[in-house]
């Protein structure tokens, strides 16, 4: 991984010199555009509205339009902002962890200690475990001012960059002003049905279904060129359109229930007897039996012998 930004976690008079990695990767497969009549590449240029020439990079500015002025904002401008020379992480506050929205995390970020000796960064990271807070931190990257969370996962401090207040839409919804009636069977079969489904949340065990399917129509069009018939990549799949159905909520609610408490006893059934022990072969009683009778005296066989008279009357009067 390659540092981003480098500066200094700072609370009270505590400086803790550290690198900025992002952490986290997109893993979509990388498309460009064509067009579609001959497969010519689509490219975009940055070109003046004024003398219509393709303009470098390097030689465009930002502007800023109130309607009546433009105002040209050039990059020393920018750089020339307080808060943009900056290098420190300052802490504002420790604050429960449970009272950071997750609705409010956005980028996250790792922190590596950057000193000769990570003691102030250890003891930074152990004092948020042992507290179970998360520290409220403020900083600029990239010409914003950002807010973040800086909290633990394992043995590294992750900055997680939050969003403003303003930047978090009020949820208003007239549906939900409604006065909905739950009954207490509804209520009963809704959290049977949760725990059917409940589980230690394993990121692992979940994968990108689309991009494994992009793959495999890439990998096929590779191969087969426009003769590709994706039906015999994929297989016909007809989706079931439930658009606008009226269910009923207790026999759906039921019928889930019941079908995940199938899935997992069968489930269970097929590890029990993937996992249960191999069963000596019954052969092995009868061997044992006859070892035995034939190291018996032959007293013992008439004995045998004239019980079987018995077993047929038996038999008989059943």
């Amino acid at each position: 991984m390659r540092a981003i930004w480098k500066g200094a976690l700072t609370f009270g008079l505590v400086n803790v010199p550290v690198k900025v990695y992002s952490a986290t990767e997109d893993h979509d497969v990388s498309l460009h555009q064509v067009h579609s009549k001959d497969g010519g590449r689509i490219r975009y240029q940055r070109i003046c509205e004024i003398d219509g020439e393709v303009v470098p990079y390097q030689d465009i500015d930002k502007a800023y339009d109130d309607g009546d002025k433009t105002v040209v904002l050039t990059k020393e401008d920018f750089a020339a902002l307080p808060a943009e020379k900056s290098r420190e992480i300052d802490v504002v506050e420790f604050v429960p962890s449970d009272q950071v929205d997750l609705l409010t995390l956005d980028k996250a970020y790792y922190l590596e200690p950057d000193s000769a000796s990570p003691k102030a960064y250890v003891l930074l990271r152990k004092t948020l475990e042992q507290t179970d807070r998360t520290a409220i931190v403020r900083f600029s990257l990239r010409q914003k001012t950002r807010l973040a969370a800086l909290r633990v996962r394992g043995d590294v401090l992750v900055l997680q960059t939050l969003l403003w207040a303003d930047e978090v839409r009020e949820a208003a919804f007239p549906a939900l002003d409604e006065t909905v009636r739950i009954s207490a069977k509804e209520l009963e079969l809704s959290a049977s049905l949760v725990e059917s489904f409940a589980s230690d949340f394993d990121p692992s065990e979940f994968t990108d279904e689309y991009q494994e399917e992009l793959r495999t129509l890439i990998d096929a069009k590779l191969e087969k060129g426009d003769a590709l018939d994706t039906s015999e990549t994929f297989g016909d799949h007809e989706e079931e359109d439930t658009g606008g159905e009226v269910i009923d909520l207790m026999e759906a609610l039921r019928a889930s229930v019941e079908k995940s408490r199938a899935a997992r006893e069968g489930g269970a059934a097929s590890v029990k007897k993937d996992d249960a022990p191999a069963k000596k072969p019954a052969a092995k009683k009868p061997m044992a039996k006859s070892s035995a009778a034939a190291s018996s005296s032959k007293g013992d066989a008439k004995k045998s012998t004239a019980k079987k008279p018995a077993a047929k009357k038996t038999a008989k009067a059943s």
